[in-house]
């Protein structure tokens, strides 16, 4: 049978910290037969900087051995109220993402499978990638369902991995804080953003998520 990976970004939606800071994050989907892949459907949700995060980790692990796809240029002046500016970077993100699954060399990146296919936060990652969790790689991708594992608790804070660098957000914060508010539009109510049209649902499929 033919290996086929097919992922996809869509479903932008605002969170909000409260009621100056605020950022968008994607859905990304997973659908594969590959072997690579011990879980063959998820879906999760990330923000441009954890896009940034994940290149950055497999530029350095791939040992420049081979030549990363860019990611959506930054730009100072992105606006979460534009939503032609917010379907480009969907764009952006979601060639990104397609043609870094075409590698072998970075489909054996851990760091690669727990973006696609977990919930940890970046510090999370870098630790569970580092062997400094009560958990695998593995056991983090198969417990994507759970918003947290209760034994987090027990990971060392690290400062240095506090700031976020995400152009669409107007604060560096914390990436394990919680998000006090639920996913909102520019007008304040309870749905995602229109900007890439209707999608097929998915959650009979994959399993269900909270954003952290």
């Amino acid at each position: 049978m033919q290996p086929v990976i097919s992922v996809w970004v869509r479903d932008p939606r605002i969170q909000k910290n409260d009621f100056w800071h605020a950022y968008i994050d994607y859905e990304i989907g997973l659908h594969t037969n590959s072997v690579f892949f011990t879980k063959k459907i998820s879906i999760v949700r990330r923000r441009f900087s954890e896009f940034v995060w994940l290149r950055q980790r497999l530029q350095a692990n791939s040992m420049l051995m081979i030549s990363l796809p860019p990611l959506p240029p930054k730009n100072p002046f992105f606006s979460l109220n534009n939503a032609k500016q917010i379907a480009e970077r969907i764009q952006g993100l979601q060639k990104f993402l397609e043609q870094i699954v075409q590698s072998p060399l970075l489909l054996s990146d851990s760091c690669l499978h727990l973006f696609l296919q977990s919930q940890l936060s970046i510090s999370k990652m870098d630790a569970c990638v580092a062997g400094r969790t009560h958990f695998s790689v593995a056991q983090a991708v198969q417990c994507c369902t759970l918003r947290r594992f209760h034994f987090e608790d027990d990971l060392p804070n690290d400062s240095s991995l506090s700031c976020d660098c995400d152009s669409d957000s107007f604060e560096s914060r914390d990436p394990d804080s919680e998000i006090k508010a639920s996913s909102v539009d520019i007008t304040g109510n309870t749905h995602s953003l229109d900007v890439s049209g209707p999608s097929q649902e998915e959650g009979s499929l994959c399993c269900s998520f909270e954003s952290t």
